[in-house]
């Protein structure tokens, strides 16, 4: 059955149906409902996705490409928040969201498969590597990319943090409280490494800029912090960062983690040592989402994740639109919570 056979039984022009099916006009209610009616009839259930896009020249589709394996991906609640911002716009602009996860981690060829994608937008949610060879297929293939940070390069639009300024806040906060021995939880500043201590060096060359600067905002106000990566920016490796930092001869009284999944493995990790926070060591994350299991307030930077992703998604509707679009800068706060206070007096 084609939508001609539900025009004629329907008794209304092909351009009626059409728009019935499309939404693209109001039809009258009950012109639209005996179009339908006709449909159900003869088993007609829309025209072909397909043959749709060729006509309108899109495919409905816009990219999410994750960096990371999904199980990583999805246990962090800032990830979730921000492809939930994302998805909302998407759907108001009566598009789909395709999840892609990137198997390379942004390296070697994407592969074959990945150059038969049809999408209208590529975005990327994790700020990883700025060099990814797939953003760079999407962009070379005339496909709008928009990148939270990374990747970079040319046609690539950023939605990004003043990441370096947000991290030098938060360690001014700490500083402002007494604190003067800082260790500091970092994300990977690169796919695959493990938990361990890093020298600045190492730092100033990961290709990662969210970690790296924010690293880098760190020691603008503490110099000489103690620098820790964790395998992931997870509870796990948080705590097992944190325990580096608690073993060292001159233990910091506090730790500044760059999420708050790592800052709550930092809690925990004092609390199992019989330290309390913020008394005893104070924590701080980054991100500003919600961990309703954590039963403590983060002292954090707070990204709005949920509009953040709405802003990188009103982006995608605006370069689709063929707007004229120039990097944006979202901005972030300080909150303060719980979990940071003076610092003690003497040796814990």
């Amino acid at each position: 059955m084609t939508l001609r056979d539900v025009a004629q039984l329907a008794g209304v022009s092909m351009s009626t149906a059409s728009l019935v099916f499309s939404g693209n006009k109001p039809v009258a209610q009950d012109t639209a409902g005996r179009v339908r009616a006709a449909a159900e009839r003869l088993g007609y259930t829309g025209p072909h996705p397909m043959a749709s896009s060729l006509r309108h020249g899109r495919s409905g589709v816009i990219a999410a490409v994750v960096e990371r394996r999904i199980l990583h991906a999805f246990r962090d609640p800032y990830v979730v928040a921000v492809l939930d911002g994302l998805s909302q716009v998407v759907g108001e602009m009566g598009s789909g969201l395709l999840l892609l996860p990137d198997a390379t981690e942004g390296h070697g060829d994407p592969g074959p498969q990945v150059s038969r994608i049809v999408a209208d937008a590529a975005v990327f949610m994790l700020c990883g590597d700025e060099n990814n060879a797939l953003a760079t297929q999407f962009a070379a293939r005339g496909v709008p990319v928009v990148g939270t940070g990374a990747p970079c390069g040319p046609g690539i639009v950023q939605v990004e943090v003043p990441e370096r300024d947000a991290s030098a806040r938060v360690a001014r906060h700490l500083r402002d409280l007494g604190h003067r021995t800082v260790g500091h939880i970092m994300m990977p500043l690169a796919w695959g490494n493990e938990t361990g201590l890093r020298t600045l060096d190492t730092v100033r060359r990961s290709h990662f800029p969210d970690t790296r600067e924010r690293a880098l905002g760190v020691r603008d106000v503490f110099a000489r912090a103690a620098l820790v990566e964790a395998a992931e920016a997870d509870f796990d490796s948080g705590y097992a960062a944190a325990n580096l930092l608690l073993d060292r001869p001159d233990p910091p009284t506090a730790i500044i983690a760059q999420s708050d999944l790592l800052a709550a493995g930092a809690v925990q990790a004092a609390s199992d040592r019989g330290l309390r926070v913020p008394e005893d060591l104070s924590v701080t994350g980054f991100d500003g989402v919600s961990l309703p299991w954590f039963g403590r307030e983060l002292t954090t930077i707070d990204q709005r994740p949920l509009e953040k992703g709405r802003a990188v998604g009103e982006v995608v509707r605006d370069l689709l639109a063929g707007d004229e679009v120039g990097d944006v800068s979202f901005e972030v706060s300080l909150r303060v919570g719980d979990t940071t206070g003076p610092a003690p007096d003497g040796p814990r």
